[in-house]
């Protein structure tokens, strides 16, 4: 009986054992099952995740494109109406009369604009072009191309769009509106740059409110609307955004070739548009070739601008009916000078010294220069260019090392634009917050530029080619290689910064990037998540909250700081008046002849020719050699010349009447700076107030502008005064 259980114990035993193994077994396998099930069902949850995560990325980047996109066309369109608003407060333009409001477009505005006009009561566009290619009124008496001289494509175009509109509203409406709103394609321009610089659209906010609260140094369209900067300046400013899409090493094909279609297309329009494109288009290979011979641009796509550049500049030369200046422009001839070298060279495959480098950056650049010279005078000994020699005149005067006599150089040296930039603009810039932004942004980047170069040319890793190093996906984020495009911009904001502190016109090329590096210094993504990694802040979803956070705060301090002067300057209303040059305008319509020529200053003969349609002599575009030294013979009117030399040159270029001015024939004397200075010096006379330059001797002659008004028998046998008030005296030529 003892056993029994015992068996019975070990066979229930060895039963439950058997049972338990085999429970065990199925418990294995279905587990197995299970896991087996499981590890298929979690790709399946994992993708399905992943999916849904890509599309809330995927909305919310639509969405915030789309709100970036909008705030660009607000700010963009409340930038135009600013403008309108200020012109219209500053001259109540829509509410004088017509005559006016063409008298308000001073000096070589107004000859832009009568050619509009022009063409606006042609009895077709095609005759009226037709007309400006056979034009005896701008140069009177002789016979100019005014396509081929000036850069009035412009007009043009707007001529055409108004008479194919048939709109009922005024031309000169229609023009100006037009100058307005073209000026939202700037303020777009910078907010896009910004705003790829950056990865955050809050920067092209800052970059276009920074513009606008600095429009006394960024533009100057509201009192000067038909200037060929307004038309052309808003295109560089796209070229410079679509240029950032190419240069970057990660876009797409289809998108770096759209973006290049985008530089063909604003390339060609900025030169189009303004007589200084080559200029421009010079410092803008400058900085091409520096970010190529420093190994941060591949040398295909630099090429691929330059000759987009030389491209635009033919085609503009073709359109201007073989315009010499620019065929023997500096551009071309670097164009033509870099771009072999560039291609030859291509990209630098060996590893050397930093003093080898170092030679090779200088000996390239200097290599360059050379052939650009020496291709610069064949090419004007062949083609016979002398049109723009005053420019260099002007330059080697700038400097001290000109003639000090020479009348188009101290025409242009008198001039304030044309002056070394003045301390006004740094404090301006600096007290609307711009200035104090851009300069430790700039300075930045420049170090950043100088450490990524330092450090490409100390490397031992040698890479295959430069396109490799500079098109791959795996990138040194401590380096501008990751960032080729704001290597580019940062090259040439320091030229066009040069070109802005040498002459003070030119800064409408410099202080758009001030609000632009301005802007990329408040609000750049990859510099936010540097700063807050640093405190350990590492999830991209706090980062951005701080961001965002910190941008729009600092730009509600800067709108509540900088809002209010411009509100006030919006209050002030004015109204044009004018009303000696309205009686001028108004006298030569109803009593000269549809044929009668005038001669003056070329600003004022501007406005003879926009109101009232006579020919003039001579004009403020002074581009042309021929028309300079006949200018200059045309204003001895205000030198001490007699009365038988000025009747004997007014007959000689056939003109009928001259307008004498006396703000201009008894101005104070400031430096040699009067207009009458300028004549007597170039005469070799000493001027009313003396100046510190040898060879000069006094002159016993009158002078003309001051003699004629007394009517002195021996004056009034030549000239007989048939109109006066208290600014002009006008002469008919007997």
């Amino acid at each position: 009986m003892s056993t029994s259980p015992k068996k019975r114990s070990k066979f229930f035993s060895v039963h439950d054992g058997r049972k338990d193994n085999k429970t065990n077994s199925i418990s294995k396998s279905t587990s197995a099952e299970a896991k087996s099930q499981t590890s298929k069902e979690k790709p399946s949850l994992t993708n399905n995740h992943d999916k849904q995560k890509k599309i809330t990325i995927t909305v919310w980047g639509v969405a915030n494109t789309l709100i970036g996109l909008a705030g660009m066309f607000v700010i963009s369109g409340l930038h135009s109406w600013i403008v309108y608003q200020l012109h219209e407060n500053n001259l109540w333009f829509t509410n004088i009369k017509e005559v006016e409001r063409e008298i308000s477009f001073r000096t070589e505005a107004g000859l832009y604009y009568s050619y509009y006009k022009q063409l606006v009561h042609s009895p077709s566009i095609l005759e009226g072009i037709q007309a400006l290619r056979n034009d005896r009124l701008t140069e009177h008496p002789d016979t100019i191309n005014v396509l081929e001289r000036m850069n009035i494509y412009e007009e043009v175009v707007l001529a055409t769009v108004y008479k194919l509109c048939a709109t009922s509203m005024e031309p000169i409406f229609f023009y100006i509106y037009s100058v307005f709103g073209l000026q939202s394609l700037l303020v777009s321009g910078l907010y896009l740059m910004a705003w790829l610089l950056s990865g955050s659209w809050l920067a092209g906010l800052i970059s276009a409110a920074l513009y606008i609260f600095n429009r006394l140094d960024t533009t100057r369209v509201s009192h000067s609307g038909p200037l060929r900067e307004n038309f052309s300046l808003p295109f560089i400013w796209l070229q410079a955004a679509a240029l950032i899409i190419y240069f970057r090493s990660k876009e797409s094909t289809f998108a770096k070739r759209l973006s290049l279609v985008a530089v063909a297309a604003t390339t060609f329009l900025f030169c189009l548009f303004w007589q200084f494109n080559q200029f421009i288009m010079m410092l803008q290979a400058f900085s091409l070739f520096g970010v190529w011979v420093l190994g941060l641009i591949p040398a295909h796509k630099v090429c691929a601008v330059m000759f987009i550049q030389l491209g635009s500049l033919l085609a503009v030369c073709l359109l201007q009916f073989g315009n010499t200046m620019i065929i023997g422009s500096l551009s071309v001839s670097f164009l033509l000078a870099a771009m072999p070298l560039i291609h030859y060279m291509g990209a630098l495959k060996v590893h050397h010294s930093i003093l080898w480098h170092l030679m090779r950056v200088a000996g390239l650049s200097v290599l360059s220069l050379v052939f650009m010279v020496v291709l610069n005078a064949a090419i004007k000994m062949m083609v016979g260019v002398n049109s723009d020699e005053h420019i260099f005149k002007f330059l080697q005067n700038k400097f001290g090392v000109g003639d000090e006599r020479d009348f188009d150089s101290r025409l242009y040296l008198c001039l304030g634009i044309f002056g070394f930039i003045t301390q006004d603009v740094f404090e301006r810039l600096t007290a609307k917050w711009a200035l104090p932004l851009y300069l430790p942004a700039h300075l930045t980047m420049l170090l950043w530029l100088a450490f990524t170069v330092i450090t490409q040319w100390r490397s031992k890793i040698l890479k295959q080619n430069q396109k490799s190093k500079s098109e791959s996906h795996v990138e040194d984020d401590h380096s501008l290689h990751s960032r080729p495009e704001l290597a580019y911009h940062t090259v040439q904001a320091v030229f066009f910064g040069g070109l802005s502190m040498l002459t003070l016109r030119m800064k409408y090329f410099w202080t758009p990037y001030v609000c632009v590096f301005a802007a990329v210094a408040v609000a750049d993504t990859a510099t936010w998540a540097k700063l807050l990694n640093l405190v350990h802040i590492r999830r991209p979803a706090m980062i951005h909250l701080i961001r965002v956070s910190c941008v729009l705060l600092f730009l509600s301090v800067m709108v509540q700081q900088l809002l209010p002067p411009l509100l006030e300057d919006l209050k002030v209303e004015m109204e044009f008046w004018d009303p000696d040059t309205v009686e001028l305008m108004e006298w030569i319509v109803n009593n000269t002849k549809a044929t009668a020529s005038f001669t003056g200053s070329m600003q004022l003969l501007a406005g003879v020719k926009l109101c009232t349609g006579r020919p003039i002599t001579n004009h403020p575009h002074y581009e042309d050699k021929h028309l300079r030294l006949k200018t200059k013979e045309l204003y001895q009117i205000y030198g001490r010349r007699s009365a038988e030399d000025i009747h004997s040159i007014l007959t000689h270029y056939n003109s009928n009447f001259i307008i004498l001015e006396d703000s201009i024939c008894r101005a104070p004397s400031r430096g040699g700076c009067r207009t009458p200075d300028l004549v007597d010096i170039d005469n070799g006379v000493t001027p009313d107030e003396p100046v510190n330059i040898t060879g000069l001797v006094k002159s016993s002659v009158p002078r003309f502008c001051e003699a004629v008004r007394h009517q002195k028998p021996s004056y009034a046998k030549y000239f007989k005064m048939v109109l006066v008030n208290k600014t002009f005296r006008v002469y008919k030529v007997l």
